[in-house]
């Protein structure tokens, strides 16, 4: 979750952004942003959000929006993030983590700049600040008095930061990089005295004397015209400097930059030369939040008797789950760990048996040496011996890079990157990371942090013995617990009194259960909601059961014991749910999953589930997600082990079912893509889809769960389940294209050839081809995709052969085969056309236009572009509007009508910026900066291209 003020004001999820709806709602988000952690009164809202007489029911339209606001953030599990919108009193405050505000991020960079003594990593900072804008701040919010004043000052401040990097730039003898990146801000603030004079300066250090003075001129005369005043200071010492020929501060020259960290790099005094381009700064950037009236948005910068104060000091990152309860014992190896996390950059390796601790263990450290690591504390489980399978290395390194501030776009995409940025952004901080459940020494190496500061916490069943070789992680081994432990333990769960009343039983019942604490709880638990049973009872019916197995041979031994009294003791709806769970081939459920495993109703199985919390048989981890213990797990599927097809079925056609829902609400009005399957078993609920953004968020929630549920199905031979779950989620393959889809389509393409349906694997290959063709494997996009038009006939589905075409028609392009690509285009359009489908005859227009463009036939790309426009509503996608807006500009260009073209070219980039549809925006600028000479093109065609590059 990341929330943006430098731009549009927004809140963005994996999912894409909240809608967070009108402007006066965004102005309130605004408000409380920039006063993240602090309370703000309904008085002070109300000055933000209307600039005049507010109306007599304010206050109600602001409890309003707190609701709706507040829903949102709960309906994108904003509390995962440690995010919080809470009403004290009078007043609002909105609890976030500060790296979640990007306001606050662009500080922090700022703060670090001024930190180093290298100025080439002064340059690396400052341009990681500025790529956090997206535009001009608190856009799209109503502009009241107080958030004026916060976006002129936060403007202030980027346009100070402008400034500041192009000193570095010219510290390092790059002037020509510092008059490139003034030019652009001094033409969109040509009254900025400042950015003119370290333009002038720029200018003439790289050997432009003459564009110097007549900027300076240039200036002037604005000056006198516009506001009628003289030049000040800055802009006439630049002038004088100029006309003197003083050469300026020396350059930082390439062999000697390393020697730069001997001294101090911003100058403790303020001179002259401080606003020189060549020497750093001392001048800060104005902070925001010092205009009249304008709240704060971030800390002052430290002065120069103050320490610098760390980026993670204010809300160090917390992803540890709770403390265990009634933890007992392990004084031993809890001071192991101590001593073994004492060295540089230490691994702390836990190992032993399942269900002896390890994870109670890790945690109960953690908890207990909290201010050893004030920058906080990362967790993984990596499920390395879950059946659910492990999670996607890019998977957790994303979890932690959020964590850290880094926002969801720009997370890389491969594991390696996100490994090289995770131990980047870790190696100034003093972090604690647990790994849990790790099954192999190269899944943990690729996740240590890169601080020598940092502590990492490793459990495993595995020794990991090249984790010590290589890493020297140090091996703390765990052993089941003794008997007095284990009494101690029974004690912290059910009361001491109990305990002692019977502590021989106590004791037999610890030394019975093998000393597993995961046993010991379980039959605790059952001991704790019956105040009537004896402890010796229990001890001689678990007894009878287990006389004639030694519990320590196998390491679930004792667990299977424990877990079958529980189980004997449940209402039978409970124990049949119990058992189904065991089939589930995900990793979490919810009722309407656990429901279609069950043949029941979600109701009834959330009740159940409830019932097997209790008994500590499941956990809930978010509300309305449960999830099961390995070796609950495996007891749980041993119960009804005919089931167990019965079950995969029911959950398959759940996924199926929801799945349909979730793509019909992201995409409403398209297609059905396929029929549902023979002996389809529809759920006798299906979760309801308020809007597109809780359609993606449950396909982006439920990704690893449908891949392991087609998995299933195609092992199970149910290959007409497996490749539709995969197809169903093409919304959120399209939204995140390059986010490795293709090994699960390679899947849906195995079952949809042993299937022998021709339509599914037309219609697989169509999207596959796709993907590959966007993550740049042009050549086997097309061997693929030349098959796909003809089975997509062969299935009588026209609809899938035009966008076959379409895709087929794309990579050809590509690989310049444009008359083929141009045929294939033309085709599509005659089949959407005669199928009636407008959405599908847009598209294969906007293709064909591009390439008659290309071909040098601007009269027919222009008539398919203006048919295309006229075939939607003027709500029609942005993205397909700005491009067909631009072919038609280019067009008319090529035409030799150049006022026609600006015009449309000019309107096709408007409308890719207000959509934030970066791409578009670049490919029509980058027209117009050729075309024409106006400066604000080149302005808006930087800042798009810097939006774009910085993007995942």
């Amino acid at each position: 979750m990341e929330f943006r003020l430098l731009g549009t004001v927004a809140v963005e999820t994996y999912t894409g952004p909240l809608p967070l709806g009108p402007a006066k709602r965004r102005s309130l988000l605004a408000a409380l942003l920039l006063s993240a952690n602090t309370p703000v009164s309904v008085g002070r809202l109300t000055d933000s959000l209307w600039d005049d007489t507010p109306p007599s029911q304010a206050r109600g339209v602001i409890q309003g929006h707190v609701s709706r606001l507040r829903a949102l953030l709960v309906g994108a599990d904003a509390e995962a993030y440690g995010v919080e919108l809470a009403t004290l009193g009078d007043a609002y405050v909105l609890r976030a983590p500060e790296t979640l505000v990007d306001a606050q991020r662009f500080e922090e960079l700022l703060m670090l700049a001024r930190e180093q003594r290298s100025p080439g990593d002064t340059v690396l900072m400052l341009k990681e600040a500025l790529s956090l804008w997206q535009g001009p701040a608190l856009s799209g919010a109503f502009a009241g008095p107080p958030l004026k004043a916060a976006a002129h000052s936060l403007e202030e401040s980027r346009l100070a930061t402008v400034e500041l990097l192009a000193r570095t730039y010219g510290t390092l003898g790059e002037h020509h990089r510092a008059a490139a990146l003034l030019s652009a801000e001094t033409a969109a603030h040509p009254l900025r005295e400042s950015l003119a004079a370290e333009l002038m300066l720029a200018l003439y250090r790289a050997g432009s004397q003459s564009e110097a003075l007549d900027r300076f001129h240039r200036t002037r005369r604005l000056l006198a015209d516009e506001l009628g005043i003289d030049p000040g200071p800055k802009l006439a010492d630049a002038y004088a400097l100029i006309l003197r020929g003083d050469p300026g501060p020396p350059a930082v020259a390439p062999a000697a930059r390393a020697r730069v960290s001997s001294g101090p790099a911003v100058p403790s005094t303020a001179s002259p030369a401080s606003t020189e381009v060549g020497a750093v700064p001392v001048a800060e950037p104005p902070v925001a939040g010092d205009a009249a009236g304008a709240p704060p948005v971030v800390r002052r910068p430290p002065s120069s008797a103050q320490p610098a104060v760390h980026p993670a000091d204010p809300l160090p990152v917390d992803l540890l789950p709770r403390a265990p309860r009634g933890f007992q014992g392990r004084t031993a190896e809890l001071a192991a760990l101590t001593r073994a996390a004492a060295g540089e950059s230490p691994v702390c390796l836990v190992t032993g048996p399942a269900g002896v601790g390890k994870t109670a263990l890790a945690l109960q450290w953690a908890h207990r040496n909290e201010a050893l690591f004030p920058d906080g504390r990362l967790f993984a489980d990596l499920r390395g011996f879950s059946e659910a399978g492990e999670p996607a290395q890019i998977d957790v390194l994303r979890e932690f890079l959020l964590a850290l501030g880094v926002p969801p776009r720009r997370v890389p995409e491969s594991a390696p990157a996100a490994a090289a940025l995770f131990r980047s952004l870790t190696g100034r901080r003093r972090l604690l990371v647990v790994l849990d459940n790790a099954r192999d020494s190269a899944t943990v190496r690729a996740l240590l942090p890169g601080g020598t500061d940092c502590v990492t916490l490793v459990t495993s069943r595995h020794r990991l013995e090249g984790l010590i070789a290589s890493d020297a992680a140090r091996p703390v081994p765990l052993d089941t617990l003794e008997a007095d432990d284990g009494t101690a333990l029974l004690a912290g769960v059910l009361g001491e009194e109990r305990v002692l009343a019977e502590p021989v039983a106590a004791r037999r019942l610890a030394e019975l259960c093998g000393g597993l604490p995961l046993a010991l709880r379980v039959t605790a638990a059952r001991l704790v909601g019956r105040p009537q049973w004896t402890l010796a009872a229990l001890a001689n019916e678990l007894a009878d059961e287990r006389g004639r197995l030694a519990f320590l041979d196998v390491d679930d031994t004792g667990v299977a014991a424990a877990l079958r009294l529980t189980v004997q003791h449940l209402p039978p709806d409970a124990v049949h749910q119990f058992a189904r769970l065991g089939h589930h081939p995900g990793g979490h459920v919810d009722p309407y999953a656990a429901a279609a495993l069950a043949g029941t109703d979600p109701v009834a199985a959330a009740a159940a589930l409830e019932r097997l919390a209790a008994a500590h048989l499941v956990s809930e981890t978010a509300p309305g997600r449960w999830v099961l213990h390995d070796l609950v797990r495996l007891y749980a599927r041993g119960l009804d082990p005919a089931a167990a097809r019965e079950a995969l079925v029911g959950v398959l056609d759940h996924g199926i079912a929801t799945a349909l829902a979730a793509a019909d609400t992201a995409e409403p009005g398209g297609e059905p893509c396929f029929v549902l399957p023979d002996g389809f078993r529809r759920p006798a609920a299906v979760r309801d889809f308020a809007d597109r953004a809780e359609a993606m968020r449950w396909l982006s929630a439920e990704r690893e769960n449908l891949a392991l549920a087609a998995q299933a199905a195609r092992d199970a031979g149910l290959e007409d389940r497996a490749w539709r779950i995969i197809l169903l989620q093409w919304p959120q393959v399209v939204w995140r294209v390059r986010d490795n889809w293709t090994p699960l389509l390679e899947l849906a393409l195995e079952s949809a050839r042993a299937g022998k349906d021709a339509y599914a694997e037309s219609r697989v290959l169509t999207l596959l081809g796709w993907v590959l063709t966007e993550e740049g494997r042009a050549a086997e996009a097309a061997a693929l995709l030349e098959h796909s038009p003809r089975l997509a006939r062969e299935a009588g589905d026209p609809l899938g052969e035009a966008t076959a075409l379409i895709n087929l028609a794309v990579v050809r392009a590509e690989l310049g085969e444009l008359p083929a690509a141009t045929e294939n285009c033309a085709r599509a359009v005659e089949l959407a056309r005669r199928e009636e489908d407008r959405h599908t005859e847009m598209l294969a227009l906007q293709h064909l236009a591009r390439m008659r463009l290309t071909a040098r036939r601007p009269e027919e790309a222009l008539a398919h572009a203006r048919t295309a426009l006229g075939l939607g509503p003027e709500h029609e996608e942005a993205a397909r509007r700005s491009l067909l807006l631009a072919i038609c500009g280019e067009a008319h260009l090529a035409l030799g009508q150049k006022d026609d073209g600006v015009r449309l070219l000019d309107r096709a980039a408007r409308e890719a910026e207000d959509a934030g549809y970066d791409e578009g925006a670049v490919r029509a600028l980058e027209v117009l900066v050729r075309t024409t000479a106006e400066p604000s093109y080149r302005v808006r065609h930087e800042r798009s291209a810097l939006r774009l590059a910085t993007a995942p």
